[in-house]
Parts: structure tokens; sequence; C-alpha cells
């Protein structure tokens, strides 16, 4: 099924919130399975100001934290009964890999796949891309609620 998520939806179901929420809208979504979500890149962004100062590159760690806010919408989402404002935890990244920078003016697409859930932990695998390239992808393992 295809839905659409703005940023109110998002902050409805995930606690991050500025300057740490890092997906601004889900372009679309089928429950248990996939998520596409937008990240916009702007300079005003204060991670900006050390990384690094002439030459602004989104820190990879924060990528990575961007498809596992993504994983956590379509996670979170996929549950018979809504949590909205639920927890979820990283549990494991496996596989990472860096293949671009990021940069103020880019829009960065996460499309993240569910790739297996086994009771309260759940794997994933993700990929960012910007304008069809791949910026990094990887595999991501998460937790909800207190299941660490």
């Amino acid at each position: 099924m295809e839905k659409f998520f703005d940023i109110e939806k998002i902050m409805e179901l995930i606690p991050h919130r500025y300057p740490f929420i890092l997906v601004d809208r889900v372009m679309h979504f089928e429950s248990g399975k996939h998520i596409v979500a937008l990240k916009n890149v702007t300079m005003n962004e204060p991670f900006f100001q050390g990384h690094f100062p002439g030459k602004p590159i989104m820190p990879g760690v924060l990528i990575v934290e961007a498809m596992a806010q993504a994983g956590g919408i379509l996670w979170i989402s996929s549950q018979d009964k809504e949590a909205p404002g639920s927890l979820f935890f990283f549990t494991g990244i496996d596989k990472v890999r860096f293949r671009r920078p990021a940069v103020p003016g880019d829009q960065i697409i996460l499309d993240v796949k569910m790739l297996k859930v086994r009771g309260k932990v759940a794997k994933m695998k993700g990929r960012a891309l910007v304008e069809d390239k791949v910026v990094a992808e990887g595999e991501l393992m998460a937790a909800i609620g207190g299941a660490l």
C-alpha cells in the first residue's frame, strides 16, 4: 500500500526532534516490507559548522542514522497496533559502506527494506541515494522498546 507521511506524522511516529530528526518526508510505504523517505541536506544544519569548515560534508554516521530512522518509521508503522513515539534502538550495523559524500543542497533518498523480524528485533537493508547514486548502504539491526 502506498502511503505518504509528512513531518507532522513522522514526529508522531518516532521520538526524534530537531536537531536529530533526519527524515523529512516518507514518499512510499509498504507495511512490513519497504519504505522510501527523504532527507533534505541544508547548510544551516549544526554539524556543518565543524564538518568541515570550508568543505561541508554530511557525516556518514548521520546518513546511517537517517536510514535507521526511516527503518524505525517502517517498523513502527507496520505494527498491528501502531505504537507512536515508540523507542527503537540500534543493536548492530553490518556491511556499511560509504560511496560518495552528501553535501548541502542534496536530497538523500532513504530506501530501506525489512529483511527479518524476530520478536522485538528486526534486520533491515538500507541504501541512501543522491541523484540515483549510492551514497551509503548497509544492514541495520534494531530492537523496539526494552528488547536489548
